[in-house]
Order: structure tokens, then C-alpha cells, then sequence
């Protein structure tokens, strides 16, 4: 029986001062991630979608309600598909404002496989694969969303193609609003499919930056370089590429 799992990134964040906001509480999607939220539902509201999951931060739950509402569907709220830990939280990450320049940060820089900043990449993989497992088996014969963040979405693909975890941020397939979809014949996965829905909404600059750092509130927002955004010197492969 076939069942698709699709994991959705949440939307565009209002994050003015582009901090590394990792798991911290109040980081709400900007206007423009609302819309992309809205044309996600619009776009794949109409699939046959039986049960939705989220992180419980504010930005994945205000990402699946407009699927939520349309599907009829309650999203139920996973810790295992919530954004991982990273020491940097709650901190600009950049060359500009020298974070990765002070000698004090550097012991937590030791290990990029593993990674020394925050969660290993293993333990993401398994947390999340398991919430995939058990997303397929609610949905079975139907089909899934699993509201989750870049980093989480990213390494569980790596997971389930069998690749290595450690990898430049700057290339990983997953914008905002993006679709990751797994299609599975009874528990066996078949295809890893990729879909951007809300695409015409990001802006050139978002989709060069190592996280998404979000930067307004009201349109016109976009900035000739956005914070976290390759222009603005982001280090690869570094800590912050997460959300």
C-alpha cells in the first residue's frame, strides 16, 4: 500500500537583526511567511493529506494551520521534528560581527562531523526518521505532512539516501515551504521527491543564505544582501546553517 510522507519547511521568519534563533521562543513568521504558508495549503491542500505533524515552535505550527484548516485535519505537535540544538542560539551569525573570529567559540568549532556545536547529526536522523515512521503508519495508504526545519529535514534526507551527514549548508535542497516527499510501498521507501510550492515567494537573496534569517514584516522587504546570506560572509560549512 502506498503512503507519501511529504516533510514541509516552515516559512520566512520575522528575524530583523538575522540571529540564529535555533529552538528560542517568539520567533513568529513574517507577513511574507504567512503567504507562503497560505500557498502551500492552496497549492497541495487538495492531496489526499489524512495527518499532519509539527515541531511545537510558534513557526512550524503557524506553517501547517492553513493545512491544517483546509485538510479538516488537527496537527499533532512531535518534539522529535523540532530544530536542534545549537550554542550559538540566539546570536547574529556572520564574518561581519566576528562571532566565529573570538578564540572563545572555538572549542565548540572542533568537530564538523559530529557536529561539536549542537546536536550530532546522528541523533537527528534517528529522531526524525522515527517520526517519519510513525507519520507513514498513521497516514497508511494516504498521505502525510510533517512540519519540521531545515537542518532536521535535511539530515533525514541524507538518512534516507544513505549519504553522509556532513555537508556544505550552502547546498542543501530546501527552502522555505519546501516539500520533501518520501514515498513508501508498505514500510519500505520507494522515491525521495523535492517540490517548492510557495517558490515564487523567496526572494533571490533567500535562496543564497546559509539560514534563513527572515528581515521584515511588510513588502517590499527585500534587501540587496540579507543577513545569513552568502554575500553577508557566512562561514561553510558552519554552525549556523540550520533553520
Amino acid at each position: 500500500m502506498s503512503t507519501m510522507v511529504h516533510l514541509l519547511r516552515h516559512g520566512e521568519v520575522y528575524n530583523p537583526q538575522g540571529i540564529l534563533y535555533g529552538r528560542a521562543p517568539g520567533f513568529s513568521l513574517s507577513d511574507r511567511g504567512r503567504a507562503m504558508a497560505e500557498r502551500v495549503a492552496e497549492r497541495v491542500g487538495d492531496r489526499d493529506i489524512t495527518h499532519i505533524v509539527s515541531s511545537p515552535l510558534e513557526r512550524a505550527q503557524q506553517t501547517a494551520a492553513p493545512l491544517a484548516g483546509v485538510r479538516g485535519v488537527v496537527p499533532v505537535i512531535d518534539e522529535r521534528v523540532i530544530e536542534s540544538t545549537n550554542i550559538f542560539e540566539g546570536r547574529p551569525f556572520t564574518i561581519k560581527n566576528g562571532l566565529v573570529r573570538r578564540p572563545s567559540v572555538w572549542r565548540h568549532l572542533l568537530n564538523p562531523f559530529r557536529p561539536s556545536w549542537g546536536e550530532p547529526y546522528a541523533e537527528v536522523a534517528a529522531r526524525m526518521w522515527a517520526a517519519v515512521q510513525d507519520a507513514r503508519a498513521a497516514a497508511e495508504g494516504h498521505e502525510a505532512v510533517v512540519v519540521s526545519h531545515q537542518l532536521p529535514i535535511w539530515i533525514c534526507r541524507l538518512h534516507a539516501e544513505g549519504r553522509r551527514f556532513f555537508h556544505d549548508p550552502r547546498k542543501r535542497q530546501c527552502t522555505l515551504c519546501s516539500l520533501t516527499s518520501l514515498q513508501f510501498d508498505g514500510d519500505r521507501l520507494l522515491t525521495i521527491g523535492y517540490s517548492e510550492p510557495a517558490g515564487d515567494l523567496i526572494p533571490v537573496a533567500q535562496r543564497n543564505a546559509t539560514f534563513s534569517a527572515g528581515t521584515g514584516f511588510e513588502e517590499p522587504n527585500d534587501l540587496e544582501v540579507q543577513p545569513g546570506s552568502q554575500a553577508d560572509a557566512g562561514p561553510p560549512p558552519g554552525p549556523g546553517a540550520d533553520d
